[in-house]
């Protein structure tokens, strides 16, 4: 019976039983609900391309990488920075964990009516677009003021009629990124 039980792995260990991973547990699926099924599916594309080596994780091997290739070159501090932000990622970022930050960030982004209302306030006639010559006075010389060439990458979209109007709703559609909404067969692909 002492053979029995040995053979269980009863009180005895075993050199054929695999070691406990000493990896934090992962993060739960929750990040997978702040996503449609193509907002994840795109950005697990983004994440495979990431990863480098094909290991599930996004480490500042593969950051550097990746950024080298794009013809930056990444300081050890950005590294640092992009992976360390949290507790969990110090030895790299798996899918779920990827999920979460973007979704972290992009929610920081996802102001879809206060868009709207910053520009409702030039649209005198309420019908969802504003003079692109008001608007770069506007931008370029109150508050929180912009360069020319931010305000010219602002208003040198598709969002900018030949009548020199911008369509500042259509413009905080697309900014949406946590809308819920099943996808639209009118919708731009990305």
């Amino acid at each position: 019976m002492a053979t029995k039980a040995s053979s269980l792995g009863l009180g005895h260990a075993s050199s054929s039983l695999k070691k406990p991973s000493h990896d934090r547990r992962e993060p739960s699926g929750g990040a997978f609900t702040m996503f449609t099924p193509s907002q994840v599916k795109q950005f697990k594309e983004a994440f495979n391309m990431i990863d480098q080596d094909g290991d599930g994780r996004v480490t500042e091997s593969d950051l550097k990488i990746m950024l080298s290739n794009l013809g930056q070159t990444p300081t050890s501090k950005l590294l640092n920075d992009l992976l360390n932000s949290r507790e969990d990622t110090r030895s790299g970022v798996n899918f779920t964990q990827f999920l979460s930050m973007m979704g972290e960030h992009l929610l920081e982004l996802d102001h879809e009516q206060e868009i709207v209302d910053a520009f409702a306030c030039f649209d005198e006639g309420d019908k969802g677009v504003v003079q692109v010559s008001e608007m770069r006075k506007w931008l370029g010389e109150l508050g929180d003021r912009m360069e020319d060439w931010e305000i010219e990458r602002l208003f040198s979209g598709q969002f900018t009629d030949r009548q020199g109007r911008f369509n500042y709703t259509e413009f905080a559609k697309v900014l949406r990124v946590n809308d819920g909404e099943p996808e639209r067969d009118d919708k731009l692909a990305v």
